[in-house]
């Protein structure tokens, strides 16, 4: 599937009131893994209350043990803080990496906006060196905004 025809079936999770908000994001995780090669793990993260810290929400993929990440640490952490998308080639060429599976190669960090707010983001890791493209950060960008629709 192209991202073009995966836009509707978002769509059509996010408006689906029969379940909840975290029921909702776990459908996006999946239809995400199962139909994009390069996806292997695809979660959610969410600032946790009022601490500076992400707590791990929704995802499919291996299991994590990074259920909290402190707000400038890993990946994550470091879009907590700027607010920008961060796409990595190759996690083993970052100083500030979390590592989650010695599989994972690059990773991709997109924040997700309610009201000017960064209040969480999408986080997928793939086991294929530097597969993201513009098109993949143009179509998360689109899943956020549909994500922040919910929340």
């Amino acid at each position: 599937m192209t991202f073009e025809t995966l836009k509707p079936e978002i769509k059509s999770i996010v408006s689906n009131a029969d379940y909840t908000t975290d029921e909702r994001l776990l459908k996006i995780c999946e239809l995400l893994e199962a139909n994009v090669d390069y996806y292997n793990w695809v979660g959610f993260y969410f600032k946790n209350g009022d601490k500076n810290e992400l707590k791990l929400g929704p995802y499919v993929g291996e299991p994590t043990d990074h259920t909290i990440i402190p707000f400038g640490k890993g990946i994550c952490g470091q879009v907590a803080v700027s607010n920008e998308n961060f796409v990595v080639p190759d996690v083993s060429a970052q100083d500030n990496y979390i590592a989650c599976s010695i599989t994972v190669k690059a990773e991709i960090v997109i924040p997700i906006f309610v009201n000017g707010e960064n209040i969480g983001q999408i986080d997928i890791d793939s086991n294929t060196p530097d597969p993201f493209t513009e098109a993949d950060e143009r179509f998360l960008e689109f899943v956020c905004a549909e994500v922040a629709s919910l929340l």
